[in-house]
């Protein structure tokens, strides 16, 4: 068992392109063949082609959205990363603004 084991962990981690992934998920959301028997022919474990589906149905056939690959972000979350930046230095500057405001109303009294 050990053996088995250090077996698997030498070898690398595959990884498939976005083509394949919706191709992979097209073929298993066609009715013709069940999703293990799809996940059988390309060889790969049933868990992963569930879990390619699962992530294309929740992006809503988006082709752009699905799959952006290692790192990369969808567009809505760049946009959201981009947003939450730009609400933190609007936060920074509004604080700034009322030390500034309040230091002024003491120099002036």
């Amino acid at each position: 068992m050990g053996k088995n084991r250090e077996e698997r962990s030498k070898r690398e981690r595959r990884e498939f392109s976005k083509e394949f992934k919706l191709e992979a998920v097209r073929l298993a959301t066609s009715g013709e063949r069940s999703l293990a028997q799809v996940a059988r022919d390309l060889g790969i474990h049933a868990n992963l082609l569930s879990s390619w589906k699962r992530e294309a149905l929740a992006s809503s056939g988006l082709a752009d959205g699905v799959f952006p690959g290692n790192g990369k972000l969808t567009s809505q979350d760049e946009e959201i990363r981009r947003l939450r930046r730009e609400l933190a230095i609007a936060r920074e500057e509004r604080d700034f603004l009322k030390k500034a405001t309040a230091f002024f109303a003491k120099e002036s009294r």
